[in-house]
């Protein structure tokens, strides 16, 4: 090329790299400062413990479940996910508390309807039902023992005792 010094492009590619390297060791020089004043200083907590697995939060089992149990409630991951039993366990107590919960809104509809029309003896019997049911099974005195009534030995001594005939459905 005519007005170029030869080699003109081997020099501008030397000098580029020149500052790239330049570069490249200013960033690595800055980081290691940095992270030299940073833990010597202590103002970077550092990382925070890791919550180890097998710490579930189950649902609480004395006393009806509000919104916080179901999101407090945690499970112990395992490789394909949650513990199964630990699931099951808690959707057949929120399970068991929605139908608890749905049938006193029923009972409590149907006081209030009974109230409406004027059935107070209805109604009043709808009130103690429902009060009784909300009493906690401590308060609740303890049923009498039934007694125990042998069974009689099978007539026909042949029959094994594991292999009972077959009921008649009627």
């Amino acid at each position: 090329m005519a007005g170029s010094p030869p080699e003109s492009g081997h020099v501008n590619i030397v000098r580029m790299g020149q500052l790239l390297l330049f570069i490249v060791v200013a960033l690595v020089v800055a980081t290691i400062v940095f992270g030299v004043t940073v833990l010597l200083s202590g103002s970077d907590p550092g990382l925070t413990p890791v919550e180890p697995d097998g710490r579930a939060v189950p649902l609480p089992s004395d006393r009806p479940l509000g919104e916080d149990d179901i999101s407090a409630t945690r499970f112990d991951t395992v490789w394909r996910g949650y513990r199964m039993a630990q699931v099951d366990q808690a959707l057949q107590r929120a399970a068991y508390d929605i139908g608890y919960k749905s049938e006193l809104i029923g009972v409590l509809e149907a006081e209030v309807v009974a109230l409406r029309e004027g059935r107070t003896e209805d109604a009043d019997a709808l009130r103690k039902a429902r009060e009784a049911a909300l009493v906690p099974a401590a308060q609740v005195p303890p049923a009498p023992e039934t007694p125990v009534i042998p069974m009689a030995p099978s007539p026909d001594e042949n029959v094994p005792a594991d292999d009972p005939e077959p009921v008649e459905k009627r």
